[in-house]
């Protein structure tokens, strides 16, 4: 009776020991995650991974602590250790396309093949990034449609980022007839560049003979932008040389077909 009395008061107090070692613990914890939190906020970090990264922190915090409240139960180290490991492989089967996308988000956090607010196209969809967390990445599509991609997928395929670069250019193929005058029509087509204020002198606009198609000369007409302007000037350019090679009585040919029929 006085041995079990005795084994009782010391796990007693080996448990109240553990149970203010925990506590304390976590108070400790979290003052460091609010420090670290402080920190990063004054550096040039992503808010997302700066949140992640105080995430992963705590949770190794959290891991060592109780770790060390185990060992001051008595528990054997060396069997807890095999059983957590068992148990983090067993979890790690079962969660394979999760942690596929934890890695893949992040990947993207750290390298930042782009940013909140760029539109890129990506997994066969395109929009505009809204929100970039761990496991998945939000696009906003122009006619208002919500997009949740795998960042698994993101980091292991090809991402074009549309907003990579402050200036773009926009390349058309104009169709003109066999018939008109080259040097007209690249006349007309420096004219509509030079008079428009969104087009760039520098890179300067590029008009050449780009093909001789089956039913037209084909004109490459390729000119500079900001990247905010690229629709708004697109659409703009293709009414804008419309109107002018009506005006200039320039042809835009369409495929058509001469039948001869021969005399009986």
């Amino acid at each position: 009776m006085d041995v079990s009395v005795d084994l009782l008061i010391s796990y007693a107090e080996r448990i109240v020991l553990a149970i203010v070692f925990l506590v304390a613990g976590l108070y400790v914890i979290k003052w460091i995650a609010k420090l670290i939190t402080g920190n990063m906020s004054k550096s040039k970090l992503d808010e997302s991974l700066q949140s992640f990264l105080v995430s992963l922190i705590k949770v190794a915090l959290q891991v060592l602590l109780i770790i060390s409240v185990v060992s001051m139960l008595g528990v054997e180290m060396t069997a807890f250790i095999a059983v957590l490991a068992a148990a983090s492989f067993a979890v790690g089967l079962a969660l394979q396309g999760s942690l596929s996308n934890f890695a893949g988000g992040v990947l993207i956090l750290l390298l930042k093949p782009f940013q909140t607010g760029d539109y890129i196209e990506a997994a066969g969809y395109a929009g505009t990034v809204k929100d970039i967390q761990v496991f998945y990445t939000m696009l906003d599509t122009p006619d208002n449609r919500k997009i949740v991609i795998p960042n698994g997928a993101l980091s292991n395929n090809s991402v074009v980022n549309y907003s990579a670069y402050e200036t773009r250019r926009i390349d058309f193929k104009l169709g003109v007839d066999y018939g008109n005058d080259i040097n007209k029509v690249r006349e007309v087509l420096q004219r509509i560049a030079d008079e428009h204020p969104l087009i760039f002198d520098e890179p300067e606009p590029m008009i050449v003979v780009g093909e001789h198609g089956d039913h037209a000369v084909i004109i490459y007409y390729r000119v500079w932008c900001a990247a905010t302007d690229y629709w708004p000037l697109y659409f703009e350019l293709m009414e804008k040389v419309k109107v002018a090679f009506d005006n200039e009585g320039i042809i835009i040919p369409y495929p058509q077909m001469d039948v001869h029929m021969p005399s009986a």
